[in-house]
């Protein structure tokens, strides 16, 4: 099993910056491959970023490449998600979520383990 809190959310306004973080435990960190998604309002759950388990490769959505990073600390079992030049339209639940294996991937039905969410309101 494998426990995902996250934190770091808040209310920022248009512009500014935030850095969530998602503490995981359970499992040997260094092995999971781990990602960011989130879910807005009335809208389905979306990807975010993610990132191998084995090499470190990133992948994001085109809506983050640029303004979002991903990173992970494994000496800490924490994953990040640094975002910036954050627009009202990121507002939403973000989840911590891993699973097994290699590589990232965009699909939240292949990620078997979540976090419960850390809600991100972007003001403008």
């Amino acid at each position: 099993q494998v426990q995902l809190v996250e934190s770091g959310g808040g209310l920022v306004q248009a512009g500014g910056s935030l850095r969530l973080s998602c503490a995981a435990s359970g499992r040997t960190f260094s092995n999971l491959i781990m990602g960011w998604f989130r879910q807005a309002p009335g809208k389905e759950r979306e990807f975010v970023a993610a990132t191998n388990s084995f090499d470190g490769t990133r992948y994001y959505a085109d809506f983050a490449r640029g303004r979002f990073s991903i990173s992970r600390d494994i000496a800490k079992n924490t994953l990040y998600l640094q975002m910036n030049s954050l627009k009202p339209e990121d507002t939403a639940i973000y989840y911590c979520a891993a699973r097994s294996g290699l590589y990232g991937s965009r699909v939240s039905d292949e990620y078997g383990y979540w976090g419960q969410g850390t809600q991100v309101t972007v003001s403008s």
